[in-house]
């Protein structure tokens, strides 16, 4: 299929059916390969079918690449601070394995995957950013992509301004000036005792299957050319031993079919969905982290008003001319405070944990 003929998209026009459960189904399609060189990449059509009334129509197809789906995710963790943001599959460096068929296949499953948790997270799928992501033309996204901050897109002396805070708070905690802000909830220290065991685990685990799959593809490799030198031999020997040969290199060259078949079968239901696991543990300690530096920011926050109340009732007992602007930043801070959603509940994030390791990557 061209270029221009997968660039066409549309909605259909079928009337919504209003007694309906309300649905948001997404598919990660047709993956193919655009451009050469470095500059070469794979596209991907997304189709959306839904009857929520914040969409558009019924359906909706769209062509993304990977990037698109990395727009998705910063955009998500850096909007939705303290909710499990689904990890994307890693982007391959090797130029050899980048556009291979089995790549690129484990990759068109793992953004399906992607999309469809978000699709199905209560908070996420209202996001407008998905709704973009969703329905936005090619040209929209590219736009979108090219104006996104990040911190590698700041000016150097912002660079270098992140890097001399984090070097005065590292040096205040080493020499004791400043003790790390810790949260201390029992329920919250076992969770994250689990998520550190359970990424080692998995880890190891997901290392032991990489080299099941290894030696299957090196076993059946072995036997294919094993197979093609008996068969060789056989050609070369008369009678008896050289049809003996022949059938037995016919016979080699059959197991390795089966045994490269066997390796695929192990790398798509064994490892894959073990490395899927592993990167979605991997996100939820990005999300703790962020929860540890929002608790963090309120702990200071806390003792900011602490400090402007004691300041405020200095100055109401000297009767300085301060006291009214002392109350402004006093109401500033406690309404700030008092506002503050950083600290998510533990128990959505325990819950959601439990539905992600019940998820079977398909």
């Amino acid at each position: 299929m061209d270029q221009q003929q997968r660039s066409s998209s549309g909605y259909s026009h079928s009337p919504r059916s209003p007694s309906s459960q309300p649905y948001l189904s997404v598919s990660v399609t047709d993956p193919v390969k655009l451009g050469n060189g470095v500059q070469a990449y794979i596209s991907y059509r997304v189709i959306t079918k839904t009857n929520l009334p914040d969409y558009q129509g019924p359906e909706k197809i769209v062509i993304r690449r990977y990037s698109d789906f990395v727009w998705l995710h910063d955009r998500l963790f850096e909007k939705y601070k303290g909710v499990f943001i689904p990890p994307l599959p890693e982007k391959s460096a090797v130029e050899k394995f980048r556009f291979s068929a089995e790549f690129i296949e484990m990759r068109r499953q793992a953004l399906d995957v992607f999309v469809n948790r978000i699709a199905s997270h209560q908070e996420l799928q209202k996001s407008e950013d998905l709704k973009t992501f969703l329905q936005a033309e090619e040209e929209t996204m590219e736009r979108l992509r090219a104006h996104e901050s990040s911190y590698f897109k700041k000016k150097p002396a912002d660079l270098l301004q992140i890097f001399k805070d984090v070097q005065s708070r590292v040096s205040d905690v080493v020499l004791g000036k400043e003790k790390p802000v810790e949260e201390s909830n029992p329920d919250y220290e076992k969770l994250k005792h689990y998520i550190f065991e359970l990424e080692n685990h998995l880890a190891e685990a997901q290392k032991h299957a990489y080299r099941l799959v290894k030696r299957h593809r090196e076993l059946g490799q072995s036997l294919s050319d094993f197979g093609k030198a008996a068969k060789l031999l056989g050609a070369c020997e008369a009678d008896g031993l050289g049809k003996a040969l022949t059938e037995l290199g016919a016979k080699s060259e059959t197991l390795s079919i089966r045994l490269q078949k066997e390796a695929h079968q192990l790398l798509m239901n064994f490892e894959e969905p073990l490395k899927d696991y592993v990167r979605a543990v991997q996100s939820i300690k990005a999300t703790i982290a962020e929860r540890a530096n929002a608790f963090r920011q309120q702990c200071e926050l806390a003792e900011t008003m602490k400090l402007k109340e004691i300041n405020l009732d200095k100055l109401m007992l000297t009767r300085s001319d301060r006291v009214g602007e002392a109350e402004i930043e006093y109401r500033e801070v406690s309404s700030e405070l008092a506002s503050s959603s950083i600290l998510n509940s533990l128990e959505r994030l325990g819950l959601y944990l439990t539905k992600l390791l019940t998820f079977r990557f398909s």
